[in-house]
Formats: structure tokens, C-alpha cells, sequence
């Protein structure tokens, strides 16, 4: 690299993959980059997935506002690049959460740093998934609240797959599952 250079942001992205395996665009980013999307504004924040004991380095973050979560949504029996792939139209780009996997990414952070209301409205422009994924995803994630909220908004906003999400979900605990959020909201999730 030399002087006045300009880093681009996917081939950053791919140098971070080569140092860091797993590494994948996540969550809202990773919905705004296959076109799902809700008032993304021009400097939308990256959402990177990885390994726990991985940092991202201070020469990327210094120029790609970005987040990096090691928050564990899937058992081991799920390959760890289940649904994770690269798009359509960047074949040598950098590795992408598929969406369904990326809303499961997206409602993990309701509550954390992401809004209620844009996860809610991000999930009602998800019209059609892919069944058998997501089903397979409801079915390994082991966080209660990511698989609730994705049954109970499915079902509230009248998507075409909510019945399946529900069957794939299966039952996760027992009783109501409440949170306060950091906005001080009380989030109360149906069994």
C-alpha cells in the first residue's frame, strides 16, 4: 500500500477472512447487502461474525464502522458455514450471511444494539425464506430469544412461512420470556 491509497472495503473484508476463519458480514449489514433493508443510511455499520479471541484490527475499524460478534447462535451439529455464502454478483467477494440466517443474526441483537421497531421492520420485508434453512437454523440455535421473537413476529406480521418457523421451532422453554432492553422497554416473548 502506498501513500493516499484507498482501502476497499471488501477486499479488507477478505484479508480479514484469510487471518480470520469463519469471519462472515452478519445481521443487518448482511440483510442490506442482499437487499433487505429498512432506512440504511449511506454509512451503514458492518455487523462481522466470528471466533471468540479474534479482534478486528484498529486499520479496518479506523475506516469500516464495524461491529465484531461472538455470540454463539447455533449447537456444534450445525457446520459453522451453514448459510453463509458470497453474492451473486461478487463471486470472489468477501463471505455474507444468507438471509435467513442473517435475520437469526439480527434478532440475536434486539435489545443489544439493535432497536425493536427497525428489527420488527427489516423481519416484515423478509417475505419469502427458504424453508428447509431456516428450519434447520430454528431448529440448531440455542438462544430462547432469538427463536421466540422469529415464531411470534412471523406469526403477528402474517409472513407465508410462520406456520413452518413455528413446527421447525419446536418448544423452548417454558412460561413467558421477558428482557428489559437498554431503552429501558420490557420485552415479553410467548412460549
Amino acid at each position: 500500500m502506498f501513500p493516499k491509497d484507498t482501502l476497499q472495503r471488501e477486499q479488507s473484508l477478505l484479508l480479514l477472512e484469510s487471518q480470520i476463519p469463519g469471519l462472515h458480514v452478519g445481521g443487518k449489514a448482511a440483510l442490506a447487502w442482499r437487499g433487505i433493508r429498512h432506512n440504511i443510511g449511506p454509512q451503514e455499520r458492518l455487523s462481522l461474525w466470528g471466533p471468540r479471541g479474534a479482534r478486528l484490527p484498529p486499520w479496518f475499524t479506523d475506516r469500516f464502522p464495524s461491529s465484531y460478534v461472538t455470540r454463539q447462535l447455533f449447537d456444534v451439529k450445525l457446520p459453522s458455514s451453514y448459510a453463509i455464502g458470497v453474492l451473486p454478483e461478487s463471486p470472489d467477494g468477501p463471505s455474507v450471511s444468507e438471509p435467513e440466517r442473517a435475520l437469526l443474526e439480527l434478532l440475536s441483537d434486539v435489545g443489544v444494539g439493535q432497536g425493536v421497531e427497525e428489527a420488527r421492520n427489516i423481519m416484515e420485508s423478509l417475505r419469502s425464506a427458504r424453508l428447509d434453512v431456516l428450519g434447520a437454523l430454528l431448529k440448531h440455535c440455542v438462544r430462547v430469544k432469538v427463536v421466540r421473537l422469529c415464531v411470534q413476529w412471523a406469526e403477528e406480521l402474517g409472513l407465508g412461512w410462520a406456520a413452518q418457523a413455528r413446527e421447525a421451532a419446536g418448544a423452548r422453554g417454558r412460561g413467558r420470556w421477558t428482557a428489559r432492553l437498554r431503552d429501558g422497554t420490557t420485552l415479553i416473548l410467548k412460549p
